[in-house]
């Protein structure tokens, strides 16, 4: 998970906003606007979203470029404009509410949201709501795939414990995101450490600003992340001007998926057919440009498509 460039105009002011805890983006087409194309959409959300005008959104708001708060406390990043040029396709706006990435299943069962989008993998334990044993826990929820990514090893500059790979790991600290991709690769890493008696200690944060402090203190050898997100913090660096590197290849690369409630199959349909739109019309690969991630696009919205 996961170019401070603005998003347009809100509804709300900042304060008001983040009094409210959600972001409300503009992301609907002039009244009657695109009407009388065969592609609108609009028509074909369910009646609640049709009436509210609005498509509500959770996401954990700290994973930069994926999705992020800008200097005004605006939702950016890669997230927030593909589901901004989403609203314009379906003609709503589109409101990211603030979710810590654990709470982004439970509430989209609980009908706090429409669906979540968050540089969330789509997997089947995630479809499936099972835990690693297999055991149900939750219903699950639906996919709309949109984007690839690999999981990356990030280390400090020069990465002094030569760490390049997962066994590598074995006899250090590493810091991450709890409920994450990341956190589940790790969490089977520390068996195959075990077996070679290098234990793996792994410490989880609430999020992933927490775990790169963690990195950057020393306290830590290695996060892993997402790619695009590892590549950024690379780039931009972390707490009071610590350096990092991205180590090695990226690792089981996957789908990011726009999470859907299970049962709520006309807008998981609609919402893949408005990202079909976005990516014959030019606005998928924009975007995507903007925040030079286009080795991620993919070809067309896959419903599920994850392993």
């Amino acid at each position: 998970m996961h170019a401070n460039a603005p998003i347009s105009a809100r509804v709300l002011t900042v304060g008001a906003a983040l009094a409210a805890g959600s972001l409300v983006l503009t992301g609907c087409s002039s009244a009657g606007s695109g009407k009388s194309s065969a592609d609108d959409l609009h028509s074909k959300l369910p009646a609640r979203i049709q009436q509210a005008g609005v498509l509500k959104i959770a996401s954990d708001l700290n994973y930069a470029p994926v999705e992020f708060k800008g200097a005004d406390g605006t939702a950016t990043g890669i997230d927030p404009d593909i589901a901004l040029a989403m609203g314009k396709v379906l003609g709503v706006k589109v409101e990211f509410t603030d979710t810590a990435f654990d709470k982004l299943i439970p509430g989209l069962q609980a009908k706090e949201f429409d669906i979540a989008m968050s540089a969330m993998t789509d997997n089947r334990q995630r479809r499936e709501g099972t835990d690693d044993k297999g055991v149900q826990t939750d219903p699950g929820v639906d996919f709309v795939d949109y984007f690839i990514a690999g999981t990356s090893i990030l280390v400090a500059e020069g990465n002094p414990k030569k760490i390049n790979k997962l066994d590598d790991l074995c006899g250090h600290t590493v810091a991450l995101q709890r409920g994450t991709t990341q956190a589940a690769i790790v969490e089977r890493q520390v068996g195959a450490c075990s077996r070679v008696r290098k234990p793996l200690t792994v410490k989880l944060f609430d999020n992933d600003s927490q775990a790169l402090a963690e990195l950057a203190a020393g306290r830590a050898d290695a996060d892993l992340n997402d790619f695009p997100v590892a590549a950024y913090v690379a780039s931009k660096g972390g707490p009071n001007g610590t350096k990092f590197a991205v180590a090695g290849p990226q690792l089981q690369p996957s789908p990011y998926g726009i999470a859907v409630a299970k049962g709520d199959t006309e807008l998981r349909d609609v919402m893949a057919k408005a990202l079909n739109q976005m990516i014959r019309n030019g606005e998928y690969e924009a975007v995507l440009e903007k925040w030079e991630v286009s080795a991620g696009a993919v070809q067309n919205a896959v419903v599920n498509g994850g392993f």
